[in-house]
């Protein structure tokens, strides 16, 4: 706590432990919510809806309650991989119910609020912001772990869940690409600063493999992500390739009949580093 501080956060640039605790949100009073994870990026493009999708498939098969906010508001795709349409929210005055898959995975998401799901979110920075604040206090999560879809960059949404609700860890998603080891600098760099921690890294269409000789092509160049990760300490926890059956999978909302093993190690270390108890 800063000397002479007032203990009003509201007009203090000070980062220190009370202001954080300030700013933290409470969940709906019949929330029940175990453990937070935020799966975030550095620019759009680069699979993280798509990782937040097969880890949420990977720890339903593991038998825990998971859940997933999707806080991309003008972006939102993770109803469309669980292949969630036309589905109705429903709530009262205690708060909404997400809605679930076919494997029970809830989630909430503005795609499923909206009459026609192509239609565009044309809205200002605070309105997203207040609506990701929304899922998550006006939601009923009864869960052991929410994952967090956060959109691309490090603006105001990453910034409004990393400071209001009690994230146990971040997943930083990346591609090959140079420049997006300048822009996992970025993401890693915010959330040392916000003082949460990164579980690790994943990254996204690292290559593709022949399906007649098996060779793996690099369709982006060499990969850099273990330098990244080695820089700050980081676990890699998965490369995951081009694979047309999954992103077939992706299209007709069917992520969770997926039958690969690339995020099994990660999903696995995820579970060790929150300390998950066993699944009742």
């Amino acid at each position: 706590m800063a000397e002479g501080c007032t203990h009003d956060c509201s007009t203090c640039s000070e980062n220190c432990s009370s202001r954080a605790e300030n700013l933290k949100l409470p969940a709906n009073a019949a929330s029940a919510i175990k453990h937070v994870i935020g799966v975030v990026s550095g620019k759009g493009g680069v699979g993280k809806s798509l990782v937040t999708a097969m880890l949420a498939v990977l720890l339903r098969r593991e038998g825990y309650r998971v859940g997933i906010l999707d806080a991309d508001i003008t972006g939102p795709s993770i109803p469309k991989a669980f292949g969630m349409k036309n589905v109705e929210i429903y709530g009262d005055q205690s708060g909404m119910i997400p809605a679930a898959s076919k494997t029970g995975i809830d989630m909430i998401s503005v795609n499923l609020l909206l009459g026609d799901e192509t239609k565009p979110v044309v809205w200002r920075g605070s309105l997203i912001a207040g609506t990701v604040q929304q899922f998550w206090q006006e939601t009923i999560w009864n869960v052991d772990v929410l994952l967090v879809d956060c959109p691309p960059g490090t603006g105001d949404v990453p910034l409004t869940v990393f400071q209001t609700m009690p994230v146990d860890g971040v997943v930083i998603v990346s591609s090959p690409q140079d420049l997006v080891s300048m822009i996992v600098s970025k993401a890693a760099n915010m959330a040392t600063m916000m003082n949460i921690p990164v579980l690790g890294l994943v990254e996204n269409l690292s290559y593709v493999k022949c399906p007649d000789c098996g060779k793996e092509i690099k369709v982006f160049g060499e990969s850099h992500i273990e330098e990244i990760a080695q820089k700050f300490g980081y676990d890699l926890l998965a490369r995951i390739p081009m694979d047309p059956k999954l992103s077939a999978l992706v299209d007709r909302g069917m992520i969770e009949l997926m039958e690969n093993d690339y995020l099994d190690e990660a999903a696995r270390k995820i579970i060790e580093k929150l300390n998950l108890q066993p699944a009742e």
